[in-house]
């Protein structure tokens, strides 16, 4: 611990001085190591005019403030370039693999004749449609069994009625397949 001095005042500095201190720290060499530090930190001298040194600092801490927000501002158009340039592709390319929608190679095809005036193309991609054709076809299948496992009964008394010679499961089956479609 450094040992004590004394320094001689006025008595009515002395006092301003206790005042100051209660508020700012717990002992008067802490709040005068405060406010020197404070000088000494910010480039001020208590013989200099205030206002002058602060409107220096003022406009210091504005010019930083200034480069931080262009700095910022080129941070964040870098990270947005990257998004355009990079990300978006990249789950576009994604997306297009997971859900089979390759851009570069739709087959072209024409659902109606073309009309006169501009014309629209409408592609579905290759791999959408193969399986959108198993898709048509399977059910093909399954409606030609329903309908061969289908016979007309004609009863005496009544209206003719369709019956229907499946298994339940094979109607469960046949039902779910719809569903999914």
């Amino acid at each position: 611990m450094d040992g004590f001095k004394s320094i001689r005042l006025r008595i009515g500095t002395i006092k301003r001085f206790k005042g100051f201190s209660k508020k700012m720290s717990k002992s008067y060499s802490d709040t005068l190591e405060s406010v020197m530090d404070f000088f000494e930190w910010h480039g001020f001298t208590p013989s200099d005019g205030l206002g002058k040194s602060f409107l220096q600092e003022i406009i210091k801490n504005r010019k930083l403030t200034e480069t931080s927000i262009k700095r910022t501002e080129a941070s964040i158009a870098i990270i947005r370039d990257i998004e355009i340039t990079q990300t978006k592709p990249t789950n576009a390319i994604l997306e297009a693999l997971l859900e089979q929608k390759v851009k570069h190679e739709r087959p072209k095809v024409e659902q109606r004749p073309p009309k006169p005036g501009p014309q629209i193309e409408i592609t579905v991609p290759r791999i959408r449609h193969e399986r959108l054709m198993d898709k048509m076809e399977m059910l093909k299948r399954e409606s030609q069994y329903v309908v061969e496992n289908t016979t007309l009964m004609k009863p005496s008394f009544g209206k003719p009625y369709l019956r229907l010679d499946i298994t339940e499961g094979e109607l469960e089956n046949y039902k779910r397949t719809l569903q999914n479609l």
